[in-house]
């Protein structure tokens, strides 16, 4: 079997996804416990312990969502869409808030109430490879002194003129949400392991600061392990924190079982008007608070790195030993009940 390195999975002849791959623990381990192995990670100027963002999407992150987050030492991007926005913003504190996602169209005098509660922005596209995109950044950053997120790509090409244009941040993943029906609709897209490593490599070849953010396509503790060692600086989630209690909607009981909502920002429910839908909307059991999300998602990134002889975030995105599964590898992973 071929132990696979960065640089060689970026050159694989096929796209690959999570599922496609697996970390090769090499080394003898260093750690007796996986409380030995730290998380803590400072982003964009923000000390998380958890390197987890929540995707800003209506039916994931609302305030009770975000503000959960932050004092969970992660970070909740607040939905442009949510209802109690204005009045956060006229408000005399952020209310635990701490980034906040805009469309392209957003006056500057939204967004200097933004800035002036010490938020983080994010820039809300499905495609930052647009001047647009580059034209809206260049104007925040010559006005004001704030930290802004952009997204999404797929690929590494465009991160010079981002990091140029201001951007600290990019989200990098389109089409690999599990509501989002972009590839369908467009046939646009690359398998999650493939784009970060593109723009992973990029921006080393460049020499560029700009920080990546793994966007879509994670659905256990192990794939943000994964998504760390391909050279993410930290993870964006959705269907993961949907479902949770601190999420916007009611909690639904239907057949027995309690549900709640979750759609992509594309979706039909979001937008209403007569506009091309690329996303999907769908039930998603209950799962309670988010704390036991994150707490998970803690305890299986920390085991990873006692395999991985990692004691930091730092040493487990130096990874260079991976393996490329098969079908049947990867099916023989999975719990048999």
């Amino acid at each position: 079997m071929k132990v696979y390195t960065k640089q060689e999975l970026n050159e694989y002849n096929q796209s690959l996804t999570y599922d496609d791959i697996s970390l090769i623990p090499t080394q003898i381990s260093r750690i007796k416990s996986r409380t030995e192995a730290s998380t803590k990670i400072s982003f964009l100027g923000l000390k998380l312990t958890v390197p987890v963002i929540s995707s800003p999407m209506d039916s994931v992150t609302g305030i009770d969502m975000a503000k959960e987050l932050s004092r969970l030492g992660c970070l909740g991007v607040l939905n442009r869409f949510d209802s109690s926005l204005e009045s956060l913003l006229n408000s005399k504190n952020g209310r635990g808030v701490k980034a906040v996602s805009i469309a392209l169209n957003t006056d500057m005098k939204t967004i200097e109430k933004i800035v002036e509660k010490n938020f983080m922005i994010c820039i809300d596209t499905a495609n930052a490879n647009n001047k647009e995109v580059l034209k809206k950044t260049e104007q925040i950053k010559k006005k004001f002194d704030v930290k802004i997120i952009v997204g999404n790509i797929a690929h590494g090409d465009s991160l010079p003129q981002l990091e140029n244009a201001g951007a600290d941040a990019v989200r990098v993943g389109i089409g690999s949400g599990s509501v989002c029906t972009t590839s369908i609709q467009t046939g646009i897209g690359i398998g999650q392991v493939s784009s970060l490593l593109n723009v992973y490599h990029k921006r080393e070849e460049k020499k560029l600061k700009i920080k990546i953010i793994a966007d879509g396509g994670i659905k256990s503790p192990g794939d943000v392990a994964k998504a760390i060692a391909l050279g993410s600086d930290v993870v964006m989630l959705g269907r993961m924190l949907a479902g949770t209690k601190e999420t916007p909607g009611e909690v639904i009981k239907y057949n027995g079982q309690l549900w709640k909502k979750y759609r992509g920002s594309a979706s039909f429910g979001v937008k209403m008007r007569n506009e091309f839908i690329e996303g999907e909307e769908t039930m998603v059991a209950y799962k309670g608070a988010v704390k036991n999300v994150i707490d998970g998602i803690s305890d299986g990134l920390k085991s990873s790195m006692s395999y991985m002889n990692c004691f930091n975030l730092d040493e487990l995105r130096k990874t260079e030993t991976f393996a490329v599964l098969s079908n049947s590898s990867y099916l023989e992973r999975l719990p048999k009940m």
